[in-house]
């Protein structure tokens, strides 16, 4: 059995390198922080499937992910 998450659960995705603006586009919903040499990901995601997702985008467009806090 899935664990389900409450609909629409907050999260801080941590990656390592910035995004351009061709790579914010490709992750509509979530806004974007930069930092020196990382970005901090904040949005609401419906399920963990959706996060899932995200976190596999993520990784294809080659970004190291550093962390995932749920924002309650």
């Amino acid at each position: 059995m899935k664990a389900r998450l409450p609909t629409n659960t907050g999260y801080k995705i941590r990656v390592r390198g910035r995004f351009d603006d061709q790579s914010v586009a490709r992750l509509a919903d979530v806004t974007d922080k930069f930092g020196v040499s990382e970005t901090v990901l904040c949005g609401h995601l419906d399920d963990q499937a959706e996060l899932h997702g995200l976190l596999e985008r993520l990784q294809d467009m080659g970004f190291e992910l550093l962390a995932v806090r749920r924002e309650l």
